[in-house]
């Protein structure tokens, strides 16, 4: 699905933000990738679809070479890996509905785009996402009036609607509080493992990363300096990745409910709520 070989970034400062990473993901998961400020993440993640150019190695999907696209092609690629914003990068003006639809910009000609006039096919699987995410009711909102949680809800929708083969999301809950960070990364979770979508997940918190990743990668200094499950991540470990410090309240057992699968109307609670 998804191969990183090798793959180094020298800014132009002189900063080495990607130390030769190499990375595999070949099934269907959620993968979290930890580490500190500076670590290499952020860059990771925007390298992979070339948002930031990599100085050297390989990024492949799906057998794409997406580090040797043109950029015509490279436009062409980006349809089929949905990027979630720490931002949100939603346009305020614009509705609910009318953002979630901006996902199928790349399928639709220029005079549809301008005039936002979508195919009906598309406009029922906004609807059916939105509902998904816990928006049924809120596709005539405005994006700016609208809570933190809220519009990162609308985030996936759009990223979804592109029918991904990847998605890609920076830090999802860095804005957000505490219950809504479990309910948003919870959300993702779910959606990625229905839809069979492999997730790249760029993530300060390392409880958040334990309880819902399938799978923990931690850099440190742009390299890889972990590659496991959340039961595999111990007290060296995170001294491996961050330094020394005492791990004994940031490990944590995955609480019951943390990957139980939301009803609809819960769903619809947590959204009104956040």
């Amino acid at each position: 699905m998804l191969s990183i070989a090798d793959l180094i970034k020298v800014y132009p400062t002189g900063t080495r933000a990607l130390n030769g990473v190499t990375l595999k993901i070949d099934q269907p998961q959620v993968v979290a990738i930890i580490g500190s400020s500076g670590a290499g993440k952020s860059t990771l993640i925007r390298c992979v679809n070339r948002l930031i150019e990599p100085t050297s190695g390989r990024v492949v999907l799906n057998e794409l070479d997406v580090t040797t696209l043109s950029r015509a092609d490279l436009r062409k690629a980006r349809r089929r890996m949905g990027m979630i914003f720490q931002e949100y990068n939603l346009v305020e003006r614009l509705t609910v509905m009318e953002n979630a639809l901006s996902g199928r910009l790349g399928y639709v000609n220029f005079w549809q785009a301008y005039r936002r006039r979508y195919p009906p096919a598309d406009i029922s699987t906004a609807f059916e996402l939105l509902d998904r995410v816990g928006l049924k009711g809120y596709q005539d909102t405005r994006a700016d009036a609208l809570s933190g949680g809220q519009r990162q809800r609308v985030g996936i929708a759009r990223a979804l609607m592109q029918h991904p083969d990847l998605l890609l999301v920076d830090e999802p809950t860095a804005s957000l509080d505490p219950k809504t960070s479990r309910q948003i990364m919870r959300l993702l979770c779910e959606l990625a493992h229905e839809r069979g979508t492999p997730a790249l997940v760029n993530i300060h918190d390392v409880g958040l990363a334990q309880s819902y990743a399938d799978r923990i990668v931690g850099l440190a200094g742009g390299q890889v300096a972990f590659d496991g499950t959340p039961s595999q991540l111990t007290h060296q470990v995170l001294t491996d990745i961050y330094g020394e410090e005492d791990w004994s309240k940031t490990i944590r057992k995955v609480d019951k409910d943390d990957k139980k699968p939301k009803d609809r109307d819960a769903l619809d609670r947590e959204s009104a709520a956040g």
